[in-house]
């Protein structure tokens, strides 16, 4: 088994040695730079002698998420439908381990596991870590960045994870496709994983859940099916790691006793600042509208790229005539070294997204800093492009 460095390891690695001309922005990690709400600072500051009580679950943060999945998406959960979690990556990665290790969920010898590549890294560290076979799911222009199975591979898999909205594409799935791999779920009987960590990030129609999908095909129970998502994106709060898992109520009551086990729970000082977190809509519209203004400046500066409104990355094609590329690199990364040499801003080279050459010739743009300094750091990156590149 080995695990592979993450992104920005590899980044740090392709530009330790680089020098740049001028004071950039760091533009390759999707971490909001907006504050927190006052209201949720002020409750990890009066709570914060909890912190000599062992976590226990509280029901009110339970109530809080489930309450949020209502006016959101329309869904009305049960308690048993919900498990609150540490963030999101801790249940990426520690719920398909679980699926993994229970042999009635998996149809060979060893399991699959199926996810879009380019990816969040977290699905290639639960794969690996179960030395399960791996079907990568393409997300290119010729299939408009959607992930798909054949027939064989629909026969083989055990778990899929899909990412919709998509980090790093912004291309999401309609509820239509999500019925159809609802239905594909239970007809080959795979577990389905949606991470909707960025359900939140949309400019004028809001994305729909895989819950909605579920009631739609008359799943009310969410048999194989499962929701991932985070507070981190929608209320510039990912240092407060609030996430939950919900979905098919038969397997969440197994692994909720599995989780007792693996020792990540929630401080109380941070559960209490969740539950108001979790309730706080204005303020997340105000972050939403932010990130909506920043791709409005992208799709103006980059006309001619296809931006999805449902992202704050630029997914941004940067292939090269490769007669012009030192044979050690590609495309992405020999733009990011110049880019950063140019301007001193970091950008995300796309291969380190992906594997098998996926992500390849794209970088990954973060438009998550005021509209003031992105609009800057475009103009600089859209010049770089006219004039070195």
């Amino acid at each position: 088994m080995k695990f592979n460095p993450y992104p920005f390891e590899k980044l740090r690695e392709l530009l330790r040695y680089c020098k740049s001309q001028q004071e950039g922005i760091n533009l390759s990690i999707g971490e909001p730079g907006f504050n927190a709400p006052e209201s949720v600072v002020k409750s990890i500051q009066e709570n914060a002698s909890l912190i000599r009580y062992y976590p226990s679950l509280q029901n009110e943060l339970i109530d809080s998420q489930i309450n949020f999945v209502k006016q959101r998406f329309n869904v009305e959960l049960q308690q048993e439908e919900l498990i609150p979690t540490f963030g999101s990556r801790e249940v990426l990665f520690n719920f398909p381990y679980f699926i993994c290790i229970n042999d009635k969920f998996i149809k060979n010898q060893s399991p699959c596991i199926a996810f879009p590549n380019p990816f969040y890294q977290i699905y290639e560290g639960t794969q690996l870590a179960n030395r399960a076979n791996v079907i990568y799911m393409p997300l290119n222009e010729n299939n408009l960045f959607k992930p798909r199975l054949s027939k064989e591979e629909l026969n083989k898999v055990d778990i899929v994870i899909l990412n919709s909205p998509n980090n790093p594409t912004g291309q999401i799935l309609g509820l239509h496709e999500l019925v159809e791999w609802v239905k594909l779920s239970l007809e080959y009987n795979f577990i389905l994983i949606n991470d909707e960590c960025y359900s939140e990030i949309y400019k004028d129609t809001p994305p729909p859940s895989l819950l909605e999908a579920c009631l739609q095909v008359g799943n009310k129970t969410f048999k194989n099916n499962f929701v991932i998502n985070s507070i981190s994106k929608r209320l510039s709060t990912p240092g407060l790691r609030s996430g939950f898992i919900a979905g098919d109520k038969d397997i969440l009551n197994q692994y909720r006793i599995f989780r007792t086990y693996i020792g990540i729970s929630m401080p109380n000082t941070l559960q209490k600042a969740s539950v108001i977190a979790w309730q706080e809509k204005e303020y997340a519209e105000f972050i939403r509208k932010k990130f909506a203004t920043n791709l409005d400046m992208a799709k103006q500066l980059f006309s001619n790229v296809n931006i999805f409104p449902y992202t704050f990355y630029l997914w941004l094609n940067v292939k090269k005539d490769s007669t012009l590329i030192p044979k050690n690199m590609s495309s992405d990364t020999f733009f990011t070294k110049k880019l950063y040499e140019q301007t001193g801003h970091k950008v995300l080279p796309g291969s380190y997204l992906g594997r098998n050459g996926s992500g390849i010739d794209y970088v990954r743009i973060a438009l998550t800093q005021e509209k003031e300094v992105i609009y800057k750091a475009l103009q600089d990156i859209k010049k770089f492009i006219i004039i070195e590149w």
